[in-house]
């Protein structure tokens, strides 16, 4: 069954955290995973948004999902993302 994480980030240095996005995709796509949106302007329907990045991803299913994010490879470019932004993440299944 499918998987998503959806993301916020708060970017509050744009330098480090561009070096996480420099080094994502080749990371991402070992694990099957899917982008399916990154959106620094999304439009607020209810409720308040105070993040400057929202991110969401697919992968095949929890095992693919949690495999790319305990890797040695993206623990490594994970910190960059960390030292340059807040994020909170959860994952969701599909129905």
């Amino acid at each position: 069954m499918s998987v998503y994480i959806i993301s916020q980030l708060t970017i509050h240095n744009r330098e480090e955290y561009n070096r996480y996005v420099d080094g994502f995709m080749d990371v991402f796509t070992q694990y099957d995973g899917k982008m399916l949106s990154v959106d620094e302007d999304p439009k607020v329907l209810l409720g308040e948004w105070n993040a400057t990045r929202s991110v969401l991803i697919e992968f095949p299913d929890e095992g693919a999902a949690m495999a790319w994010m305990n890797s040695d490879a993206y623990k490594k470019i994970a910190r960059h993302r960390d030292a340059g932004a807040s994020i909170n993440s959860i994952l969701v299944e599909s129905i």
